[in-house]
């Protein structure tokens, strides 16, 4: 499926697939009390009125699971490398 370029209202800046990439335990995400599983893929994004970027966990239809905040792309990025080893060389720029 092609990544949207609107991902939770914010604009997708980049995205990578988590396929080849190995889910470090580092870290957990819940939605409400439902423990998520591994993320199909992460976008960085960014909303127009708001500071910082996200970094959405996202289903295969790119619908956004959880979400972090950061202040620099490069600090999502490396929230995203400690998350999941190797991702770092999936990014793709929308």
């Amino acid at each position: 499926m092609e990544i949207p370029d609107i991902i939770g209202e914010a604009h997708v800046i980049s995205y990578a697939v988590v396929n080849l990439s190995i889910p470090t335990g580092n870290t957990q995400h819940f939605a409400g009390d439902k423990l998520l599983g591994m993320a199909y893929g992460l976008a960085i994004c960014k909303y127009e009125t708001k500071n910082g970027y996200y970094l959405f966990y996202c289903d295969d239809k790119w619908i956004e699971l959880a979400d972090t905040w950061h202040q620099t792309i490069e600090d999502a990025q490396d929230q995203a490398e400690y998350e999941y080893a190797g991702i770092t060389n999936n990014w793709v720029l929308k």
